[in-house]
């Protein structure tokens, strides 16, 4: 499994809808997304684990949500990882 963060970005008039289809459709990711829409930032940020970026957007049960999400495979670097980088 690999892990990707998605991004649920949705304009201010379309905030309440967004949430409100989360809260409906998608309640146990609830928990798990960062929301910015309290800071103007109209955005929700969730990090999960899928087999591809296809799986991982398929977790967005909401299809208003989804048709604008985007999905980022995400990976951590070691100390030792990012010293290697320098000698490539």
């Amino acid at each position: 499994m690999e892990r990707y963060i998605i991004e649920l970005p949705h304009t201010n008039e379309e905030c309440l809808r967004a949430l409100d289809e989360t809260k409906e459709r998608a309640r146990e990711l609830l928990p798990l997304i960062d929301w910015g829409c309290d800071v103007g930032n109209h955005k929700g940020w969730v990090t999960l684990e899928a087999r591809s970026q296809d799986e991982a957007l398929s977790k967005v049960a909401s299809p208003f949500l989804r048709s604008k999400a985007f999905a980022s495979k995400v990976i951590k670097y070691t100390p030792e990882q990012i010293e290697s980088f320098h000698k490539m």
